[in-house]
């Protein structure tokens, strides 16, 4: 927890951190903490510490913490290393109670913290995606509002859901709407928000809102989010979803003010949500498949960029590729078809790594049997 250059001395008493005996005390279950440094500078100390094992850490501070009261945003002290290493309180469940020694203590972590700063900056804009006019047009409130957030007053969009099949472009769109309001994004893959420990999760999620609360304006897109908030009837499949689902209700519910922050959940399944998380979404989106028309200019934008020259029939591609999302157009069509004729030292792309591409792809479609015809 220390480096080799900082001082040690051990103290029996701190005025700062008395404990509290009191038979009526509430006893913490868990208690989230972050470092947030030294309360003055001290030329030989570094001002971050490294957390190199964190259930050695846990039963260090409960061993030191014991007794004490804490309350979220408030602070602890390292009484061990001098001077006094501050902890800021990011949960305290529940609040204002007292560590025990089966209090469980979590730390938040460098590469927790790296994951919440993730501020995603693109170069895509609204006009670049094809097709999807009802999303983009619903999409348009979220916009209006960020612009300015005090004309919504408590009519402000908080929860939104996008569904629809995978490479429907529901990423794409939360990039280009973040991108054209110049907001930060914070993109989480729900997984991300797993953690090893009960307890993790839900300070993970916390600490998230609280990071898009501070840069806020923002909005925060949480995918395959039915990966955390699954359906009741799937949640003996996991322990800790319980713990999951609260943590996103509170902050869903604005029971920790998140002004001007939008959180966006996407999923290929709603119907496989909690219900008490899907009642959270204000509104619910759907992405669809594109028609032949939004096809043909997928495919059009896409040979814009080629590397090879090309031969094609597109009114053809565009009728053996129905039902096909623009991202399976891309990566397993028009890529699969570029490297097909790079492999056989060809500078045009032709029909015939077209009809690679397809068999590859094992994309079932009538057409495909006479596409030479």
């Amino acid at each position: 927890m220390k480096s080799d250059n900082k001082k040690i001395e051990q103290k029996t008493t701190n005025p700062k951190q008395a404990k509290v005996e009191s038979e009526n005390q509430e006893y913490a279950e868990l208690v989230v903490v972050k470092p947030v440094g030294y309360p003055f500078d001290f030329n030989m100390m570094d001002e971050d510490i490294e957390i190199k094992n964190t259930r050695l850490f846990e039963e260090y501070a409960r061993d030191q913490w014991s007794g004490l009261v804490v309350r979220e945003n408030s602070h602890l002290f390292d009484q061990k290393i001098i001077p006094d290493y501050g902890f800021e309180v990011v949960i305290a469940k529940p609040n204002n109670s007292m560590i025990s020694e089966n209090t469980k203590i979590k730390i938040i972590t460098d590469d927790i913290k790296n994951t919440f700063e993730n501020k995603i900056k693109t170069d895509i804009h609204l006009n670049d995606i094809v097709g999807q006019k009802n999303a983009k047009s619903k999409v348009k409130v979220i916009t209006k509002y960020l612009e300015d957030p005090e004309r919504f007053g408590p009519w402000a969009p908080k929860n939104i859901l996008f569904y629809g099949l995978p490479g429907t472009g529901k990423t794409m769109l939360v990039k280009a709407l973040a991108n054209e309001l110049e907001v930060p994004l914070y993109l989480i893959k729900a997984t991300s928000l797993i953690g090893e420990h009960v307890g993790d999760a839900s300070s993970k999620i916390h600490d998230l809102f609280k990071r898009a609360s501070e840069n806020a304006p923002s909005i925060i897109f949480i995918d395959e989010i039915d990966a955390i908030a699954l359906h009741r009837s799937f949640q003996s499949l996991r322990g800790d979803v319980s713990e999951i689902v609260n943590a996103l209700l509170t902050e869903m519910d604005g029971i920790t003010e998140n002004k001007s922050v939008i959180t966006i959940g996407a999923t290929n399944n709603a119907g496989s949500l909690d219900y008490a998380v899907r009642s959270r979404f204000e509104e619910e989106i759907e992405f669809k498949l594109p028609d032949d028309n939004e096809r043909l200019e997928i495919i059009e934008n896409n040979l814009k960029t080629m590397p090879l020259e090309y031969d094609l029939d597109l009114e053809k591609i565009v009728r053996l590729t129905k039902g096909l999302s623009g991202r399976d157009l891309k990566e397993k069509i028009l890529k699969t078809a570029l490297h097909n004729a790079i492999s056989n030292d060809s500078e045009t792309i032709t029909m015939a790594n077209i009809d690679y591409a397809l068999k590859s792809s094992k994309i079932k479609n009538l057409d495909v049997k006479g596409m030479f015809e």
